[in-house]
């Protein structure tokens, strides 16, 4: 266990939240004194954050309930540039109107995890409120005169780019320097002495301490999460089919479920511990379970990450859907679904074609695979011919066909 004065550096020790702190003695000190503010940006991409950025909203988390005021920064004025850091190209670039709509989508899920009301609420700034307004030639003498180019081509962000001869635009360059001037105009704003981010956000981060310290004099702090992978070395939140969505629109509650009831034993116990508010003791408990009983722990894992995220109600109808399906062999309605025409059944409609429309496999290639290796089964009966199509006589006399990717898989074909 950690040793540190405060509850907020204990907990992210002991939970496995970080990878690197600029100074923990002294952010330990500062926590001490009082409540602080500290704040993790998000660029707003999508409508909807995936797994990927789970164990930083996990860390917002741990900070409120630690009694210190968390702050999303959504980044409506970085969307327009695109952070380049881990990227092979650039992103596409988003209007305003489509902005503006995935921070409002994002926003319900950081509902799910953080409380916008109380004596510690979170904050979700924009830095499109500074960054839009910024006179062009006022900013490079104020700001840019404090970052030299050779630093620049130094971070990561760029290096690695360049290093795979992948071009690097002009406006994504200066992502780095806007990133920096966040954690400046934070500090002024909102008092904020504290940024956390993915392991990839260090050099930003430290851009945003060290021109704070040259304009302001103002010490800040940051802390790094490592990078999370699986026990089998996959980036977290990828997975065949695609990312694992937060919010519900994206990805049902069933198949958020899964992905959590399906992690390898050996993640169980780390997985616990930074997407779980379980205690650590049952923690313990839980990760030293062998056999078939770390499926109880999975089981826990899955129901967890399911009720934070999607609430008590969806939990508990993902894990029953999940039991009725894989220990009593009853055909769960609320198993992921799609709906046929009897028009577009009577053309015949391959079962690959299927596979891939029900998202248990990510294309037509994938699902031709896994019938060729016998993992594709109709009613738990294994299709062996790759031309298989689907036929009335299928269908049970509720109308409904059971389609499975290996033993783990499963989603209903309802005739409409």
């Amino acid at each position: 266990m950690s040793a540190f004065k405060t509850d907020l550096l204990n907990v992210l020790h002991d939970r496995g939240y970080v990878h690197q702190t600029t100074d923990a003695a002294g952010l330990d000190a500062l926590a001490s004194e009082g409540r602080i503010s500290g704040y993790i940006g998000f660029d707003a991409t999508a409508d909807s954050l995936h797994v990927g950025s789970l164990v930083q909203i996990m860390m917002l988390r741990r900070m409120q309930k630690a009694g210190h005021r968390p702050v999303v920064l959504m980044g409506g004025g970085t969307t327009k540039v695109g952070d380049p850091s881990g990227k092979d190209e650039s992103r596409k670039l988003l209007g305003e109107a489509d902005i503006a709509a995935n921070i409002a989508s994002i926003r319900r899920c950081f509902e799910s995890f953080l409380d916008f009301e109380g004596p510690n609420a979170a904050v979700m700034a924009n830095n499109a409120d500074w960054l839009d307004g910024l006179a062009y030639i006022s900013f490079l003498r104020d700001v840019g005169r404090h970052f030299t180019i050779n630093r620049m081509l130094s971070f990561d962000s760029v290096k690695l780019r360049l290093d795979r001869e992948q071009p690097l635009t002009f406006l994504e360059f200066n992502y780095m320097i806007l990133q920096a001037y966040d954690f400046l105009e934070l500090s002024r704003r909102l008092d904020c002495r504290l940024q956390l981010g993915g392991s990839d956000q260090w050099g930003n981060i430290v851009n945003g301490i060290e021109l704070t310290r040259r304009i302001d004099g103002r010490e800040l702090f940051g802390v790094t999460t490592p990078l999370i992978t699986t026990a089998s070395g996959q980036k977290m939140g990828k997975t065949a089919e695609g990312a694992v969505w937060l919010n519900e629109d994206r990805l049902s509650a069933y198949d958020y479920y899964q992905f959590w009831r399906n992690s390898d034993d050996a993640d169980v116990g780390r997985f616990l511990r930074l997407f779980t508010d379980l205690p650590l003791d049952e923690i313990a408990r839980l990760e030293a379970l062998q056999g078939q009983d770390i499926n109880e722990a999975k089981k826990l894992l899955a129901f967890e990450a399911t009720r934070l995220c999607r609430g008590q109600a969806a939990a508990e109808a993902a894990a029953e859907t999940a039991r009725q399906t894989f220990e009593d062999g009853v055909l769960a309605q609320d198993l992921p679904s799609i709906s046929l025409t009897p028009t577009r059944l009577a053309e015949g409609i391959p079962l690959f074609v299927l596979l891939q429309e029900s998202r248990l496999c990510a294309s037509n290639g994938e699902a031709r695979r896994l019938i060729k290796g016998g993992g594709a089964r109709l009613n738990d009966v294994k299709v062996d011919d790759e031309g298989r199509v689907l036929r009335p006589e299928d269908f049970s006399a509720d109308g409904l066909v059971k389609l499975s990717a290996g033993r783990k898989k499963h989603a209903l074909i309802r005739l409409a």
